[in-house]
């Protein structure tokens, strides 16, 4: 990998229509001072995929730092236009925010690549289908030698658990995630759940083999915080280190503020764990 660190901001769960206005500017002001090599956002722009929605998550973009590398999630499909939500449950996502259906940043050391979860036929779950796992493999075996390859997707890889998920949700699961790390995705971002979590492959979706890193974001501006505070991630990663960096939203500062990092080391079997630092 080229000398010098290369610095991801990861965001999730904007939820425009149910945001918290306190943080959006707070958020804006974070990212410009963090002066990211790039922005990736695990889908959830919207709160119910309306026009008005899509148009302030678009307005919120432009005034990040660029580029950005966005997906879906499953609040960008529509929930009561029964209608759009069959026939075109992406439209209001590709006029407002991309008609990228695989985005990619990449340079020399980092690749970021990525894809769409969202489902038409269920409410909240989603998946990567088949053919977005070979083409994603395709992109991270086009990666510079070296390079930290990245996957971002909104919903998480977890396996599917219940009978009604599993009889409408047709999803790899847990073999897209071993399809992707023997490919050689070193890092994973998701969000959905609200919920913050850095861990390994292993650990999370029970994935034997080389070890690759877990960071789920929580809500970034939601009011629907489940029992966390809004907060987003930096990565900074370097050739044999990745720091994953939470900032929480301090109702008390007025603003994000460092929370704690996790460190992982490039090892021959993967990424281990090095430490974890409070600040």
């Amino acid at each position: 990998m080229t000398p010098g660190t290369r610095t991801v901001v990861h965001i999730s769960d904007l939820h425009f229509g149910a945001a918290d206005r306190r943080l959006v500017d707070s958020l804006l002001q974070a990212i410009a001072g963090i002066a990211p090599h790039v922005v990736a956002i695990s889908g959830d722009l919207t709160q119910r995929a309306r026009p008005s929605q899509f148009a302030e998550a678009r307005a919120f973009l432009l005034r990040l730092p660029a580029p950005h590398v966005v997906v879906p999630g499953n609040h960008d499909v529509p929930l009561y236009n029964v209608l759009a939500r069959l026939v075109n449950p992406l439209g209001g996502y590709r006029h407002y925010i991309s008609r990228e259906r695989f985005p990619v940043f990449a340079d020399d050391a980092i690749v970021v690549a990525g894809a769409d979860t969202t489902r038409s036929l269920t409410i909240q779950d989603g998946g990567l289908r088949a053919r977005d796992v070979r083409h994603l493999v395709r992109v991270l075996a086009s990666a510079p030698r070296g390079a930290a390859r990245i996957i971002v997707c909104h919903h998480p890889f977890d396996p599917l658990t219940s009978r009604r998920a599993r009889l409408t949700l047709p999803r790899p699961a847990s073999d897209a995630v071993g399809l992707l790390v023997t490919a050689g995705a070193d890092v994973f971002l998701t969000g959905h759940l609200h919920v913050g979590y850095v861990g390994h492959t292993a650990v999370r979706y029970g994935v034997s083999g080389r070890s690759a890193i877990v960071v789920e974001a929580g809500t970034a501006t939601s009011v629907r915080i489940r029992g966390e505070v809004n907060s987003f991630n930096v990565l900074r990663i370097d050739s044999d280190t990745v720091t994953i960096e939470r900032q929480t939203w301090s109702a008390a500062a007025g603003r994000f503020v460092h929370d704690h990092d996790e460190r992982f080391t490039r090892t021959p079997g993967g990424w281990d764990r090095a430490d974890t630092v409070i600040s």
